[in-house]
């Protein structure tokens, strides 16, 4: 069985990769079997409140529903080595280099409700360097599945980790979670805050200082 914390390579075949939907599935058929689920899924949580399924604002929900959920669950079908394409370049120098909050959704594994917040990626470069648009498309690359805060964190470490062997790395994360927000203990100003660090101690001081100003 896979191991949730490591990052997924991109599957085509995986459930939200087929959710792609017409009216009528594709060139006129039928719906897929996984489009075919998507709709009775939304079919089966409407009918828990036993509204007219067949009055006009709710006829079409269940294809919107499968609509929504294609993009929603969208990053399964993506690898980190997908995501960044041909976008590694060779490193210009060895300087801090850091993009700050890159905007983020997701759903929550424990109650499919959404969770959403911003995302800093921070790295000291070795020989390698990401394009700037890069880092947005790994961040939505591993928040379009059903998450926890904690495992995007680390997925993201790992990704820019792996694919740049830099010599250190910081992402963080900053989020608000409707399972805190609509249910439970029902707080609205709360932030949940998650961070990895990679390679801190081997940074000369004023580079660790670098790091320790975006933890902050």
């Amino acid at each position: 069985m896979r191991n949730p914390s490591q990052p997924l390579e991109g599957n085509p075949s995986h459930p939200s990769a087929g959710l792609e939907f017409s009216d009528k599935g594709t060139a006129g058929s039928a719906p897929s079997s996984r489009q075919q689920k998507a709709l009775d899924a939304a079919r089966n949580i409407l009918a828990l409140t036993e509204e007219n399924l067949d009055r006009e604002g709710l006829r079409d929900t269940p294809k919107r529903f499968a609509k929504a959920y294609q993009t929603l669950l969208g990053g399964y079908a993506l690898s980190p080595s997908a995501a960044v394409g041909q976008g590694i370049f060779p490193s210009e120098g060895p300087g801090l280099i850091a993009v700050q909050d890159v905007e983020f959704y997701s759903m929550c594994e424990h109650h499919l409700l959404p969770f959403w917040g911003q995302a800093t990626v921070a790295y000291f470069p070795g020989t390698k360097i990401l394009g700037l648009s890069k880092i947005p498309r790994l961040v939505d690359a591993f928040a379009r599945r059903v998450q926890v805060q904690e495992r995007i964190t680390q997925q993201l470490l790992e990704a820019i980790r792996d694919l740049l062997e830099p010599r250190a790395i910081l992402v963080r994360l900053e989020a608000q979670h409707l399972c805190m927000m609509m249910r439970g203990v029902e707080k609205q100003r709360s932030q949940t805050a998650t961070q990895a660090v990679y390679g801190f101690d081997q940074l000369a001081v004023h580079e660790r200082e670098q790091l320790i100003r975006l933890m902050k």
